[in-house]
């Protein structure tokens, strides 16, 4: 008899990663463009976990902006932007105290499809995000689809042709800092033929590349000061030397890594299956011997791994993961979700819109 298959999103973790949510007081967003989700996980308590998951199209990077409590997050066709109301989560009339953050959409920006991957709050508390199609950093704004403001040097105009797939991009001081790409190609898809083997780190300040050779490159962050990608292709989380670029292989994981956030000396990093089809992924499966999805737990200043997240239905492929430090139980509120519309947010007070008594609204 054949077993039946699980039920969405099922999932097994070990027994270490519920205590560490719980300990360290916060929750895990993670995006699949695959499954068109962005998920909330969180601990219920020291022994098991919750999960959240929300339809988002596309969905990709993910940013937060703790000073405005906003979260942003990029689609096919747009980038939404929420805000947390914690008094609308405590009177949220489905399940009224359970939970302790509620990220309500406030803006949707329509850029067309663009290929955006990251994306992050800036100083001033605009949007920057990786243009992949144009090969570009870009401003997210009602003005146009798309303002640029950055192109690597090699890219000669901005054109929509994916020319270096540009995808990762770190901050220092609420301004972009460095990106990583596939290549320093500049035309078409340049970057397909060598992808494993020509992966870049650009300083943007200088406009200079800073380390090359790299294996798929994702998800630069910087961390004390020290910077870290995760070199998709080998599996390894990488610490690139910012003055001479000299690259140090701090941890392998086995599998495809992609998607990264830091919290109180832990990494969480997302881990994505290798795509049985694709000829790019193909190429990866004698490299990489994990070939399941979900996120592994990393204790840097030990260089230990302390436990992981994996995925046994739904999700196969993780782009991002972000922690939500503070937040225990969060919820987002989907703009197609017809409760959105009910939720309403003043200055000084919030309201949840009650249907009549004779039931019509």
């Amino acid at each position: 008899m054949s077993q039946k298959p699980p039920p969405p999103f099922s999932c097994t973790y070990t027994p270490q990663v519920p205590a560490l949510l719980h300990g360290l007081g916060c929750s895990i967003a993670l995006s699949t463009y695959q499954a068109g989700k962005v998920v909330f996980l969180s601990a219920k308590d020291e022994k098991s976990l919750s999960q959240l998951p929300r339809n988002f199209e596309k969905a990709m990077g993910v940013a937060e902006d703790p000073e405005t409590d906003r979260l942003a997050i990029a689609c096919l066709n747009q980038v939404l932007v929420f805000r947390n109301s914690q008094q609308l989560a405590a009177h949220y009339p489905k399940s009224p105290n359970v939970y302790d953050a509620m990220y309500m959409p406030r803006a949707a920006y329509f850029t067309g499809p663009l290929d955006i991957h990251d994306v992050h709050f800036d100083a001033d508390g605009g949007l920057i995000a990786v243009n992949t199609l144009f090969s570009c950093l870009m401003k997210v704004d009602d003005a146009y689809n798309f303002t640029p403001v950055w192109q690597p040097h090699f890219v000669d105009r901005i054109a929509p042709e994916d020319r270096c797939h540009l995808n990762g991009l770190a901050m220092e001081d609420g301004r972009p800092r460095y990106v990583t790409a596939f290549n320093q190609g500049n035309e078409r898809h340049s970057w397909r033929e060598h992808i494993t083997k020509t992966g870049i780190v650009m300083d943007v300040e200088s406009n200079t590349v800073l380390a090359e050779g790299l294996a798929m490159p994702h998800s630069p962050t910087l961390i004390n000061g020290e910077l870290y990608v995760l070199t998709s292709a080998t599996g390894e989380l990488v610490r690139i030397d910012r003055t001479t670029g000299e690259k140090e292989v701090i941890a392998s994981f086995g599998g495809f890594v992609r998607g990264m956030s830091f919290h109180e000396d832990y990494l969480f990093i997302g881990l994505s299956k290798i795509r049985e089809k694709s000829k790019t992924f193909g190429m990866l499966a004698g490299e990489l011997t994990n070939n399941q999805a979900g996120i592994a737990i990393f204790h840097l200043p030990t260089r230990s791994k302390v436990g992981v997240i994996q995925y046994q239905s739904s999700v196969e492929e993780i782009y991002d993961v972000h922690v939500i430090k503070g937040k225990r139980k969060p919820n987002i509120i989907n703009p197609k979700d017809p409760v959105h519309a009910d939720g309403v947010t003043l200055p000084d007070t919030t309201f949840w819109r009650q249907p009549s008594k004779d039931g019509n609204d």
